[in-house]
Parts: structure tokens; C-alpha cells; sequence
């Protein structure tokens, strides 16, 4: 169990914002206390480690970059390759941690930080070496969800418990006096993080960064105030919602 203090800070960030970090960005994430992040969070900042990304353009066609074998995010281009290369190195570490399972299984939380423990030039490496813990609730949802569904072919038995996971979570919540939510694009993390502090009655502060729009209904263009109506953040909360691209405003 990680110690936190009676104030706590909670980092929620999409995938996309750690696909293209500056040089600061493992130390802007030791400013927070918990990070909750994506699948995609976790494995491109693995796989650049292990294989070039190249930069292209938000506008290159899609069916030309497929039959070239060039998977785009953003501007951003990852080889076929490099998921192959991806699924050689972290098979032997599922393999590995099933031989270490026994009655207990394995958490989401843990098995991020185990994966993330063989690789020191990531970001998350530094977070497990400050205790600052990594929740991913859709670790299944990527490229890593791919490598443990091709696992449980070749050497099944590996179980991640995903309830554990957030009774974790809420255990940081509970004895907390002051909580802080940075809340980088939307999507699950979003959600994660702001459901959790429903919890403790809401979060007391909060800080909305993404580009996204209330009108289409979605819980990634909600203002905070409707996290109010849940009970995710309190009423008296100091808040606020930055329409603004990640890039110019707050960028890991």
C-alpha cells in the first residue's frame, strides 16, 4: 500500500497525451500523487522504447498508410513491426508473472507496474520508483489487451482482477481530507477518476483540459458542474474547464 498524505492529487490523461512527451514529462508526473491513465498510455510509452515512431501528418490517407503497414495516431506513426516487436518482449513477462501466481491474482495496477519495471526510459518507470501507483481500469482495451488474449492460447491461466483494482482506488479516497482532480482529454480515465471521488462525497478541486463539447451529451465535454449533480465533485469545489489542445496548455 502506497502512503499518501491528507491532501491528494489525481492525474487522469488519454493516451494521445503520452504519445508525444516532452522532456519534462516524467517529471511533471511526480508533481501528482495517483495517475489513471489508458491502455494505450501504458503500452506506447513501452513500445517507443522499443522501436521508432515516426511523425507524418493528421491528413495522410488511411487505406495508403494500411497497405504500408503504418498504424496512425495523430500525426504520429507506429509500424506493424513494432507491435510484433511488442508481443515478443512482454509474452516472456506474462509468462513469467503466471508462474508467480498463486491463490492471489494479479491486479491491474500491479501488472502495469510489473510491465512498465522492465523498461527504466519510461515514464511510468519513474512513477513506480516515486510509489506513485498507475490505475489503467481498461488495460484490455489495446494493444496489451491483444497480448494477453494471444497469452491465454499459448499458456493460459493468467488472471488480472480488475475488482480489486478500484477497491484500491476507493482505498486512497477514504481517508483523504482534500482531493484534487487533473482531468487531461476525457474518456474513461475522465470518468474513473471523478466517479471514484463520488466515494469521498466529490472531489474538492478540479481542472478539465481537452477540446471536447458539452452539446454532443458526451461525459468527455461535460463541465464539472455536472459532476456536481453526481456527487463526483463537491458542491463547494473550486473549478474549472480549459477548452485548449494539451499541446498549449498542459503537456506530459
Amino acid at each position: 500500500m502506497v502512503v499518501v498524505s491528507e491532501h491528494c492529487s489525481f492525474l487522469s490523461t488519454l493516451n494521445f497525451a503520452c504519445s508525444e512527451p516532452d522532456d519534462d514529462a516524467a517529471e511533471n508526473l511526480l508533481q501528482v500523487d495517483v495517475v489513471v491513465t489508458t491502455a494505450g498510455g501504458i503500452e506506447e510509452d513501452l513500445i517507443k522504447c522499443l522501436a521508432p515512431t515516426y511523425r507524418g501528418d493528421f491528413s495522410l490517407p488511411g487505406a495508403q498508410l494500411r497497405a504500408k503497414g503504418l498504424n496512425r495516431i495523430g500525426n504520429l506513426l507506429v509500424p506493424n513491426d513494432n507491435y510484433c516487436k511488442f508481443e515478443d518482449w512482454v509474452i516472456p513477462i506474462f509468462d513469467q508473472m503466471l508462474k508467480e501466481q498463486t491463490e492471489n491474482v494479479w491486479l491491474l495496477l500491479m501488472l502495469a507496474l510489473s510491465i512498465s519495471a522492465e523498461i527504466i526510459f519510461v515514464s511510468f518507470f519513474h512513477l513506480l520508483q516515486n510509489n506513485i501507483p498507475v490505475f489503467c481500469p481498461g488495460l484490455t482495451d489495446g494493444s496489451l489487451g491483444d497480448m494477453l488474449y494471444f497469452h491465454s492460447f499459448r499458456n493460459p491461466g493468467l488472471i488480472v482482477d480488475i475488482v480489486q483494482g478500484k477497491s484500491l482506488l476507493a482505498q486512497y479516497l477514504t481517508y483523504i481530507r482534500k482531493t484534487g482532480i487533473i482531468v487531461l482529454g476525457g474518456g474513461l480515465p475522465k470518468h474513473h477518476i471523478c466517479n471514484a471521488n463520488m466515494m469521498r462525497n466529490g472531489a474538492d478541486y478540479a481542472v478539465f483540459v481537452n477540446t471536447a463539447q458539452e452539446f454532443d451529451g458526451s461525459d468527455s465535454g461535460a463541465q464539472p458542474d455536472e459532476a456536481v449533480s453526481w456527487g463526483k465533485i463537491r458542491g463547494s469545489a473550486k473549478t474549472v474547464k480549459v477548452l485548449s489542445s494539451l499541446v498549449c496548455s498542459f503537456w506530459l
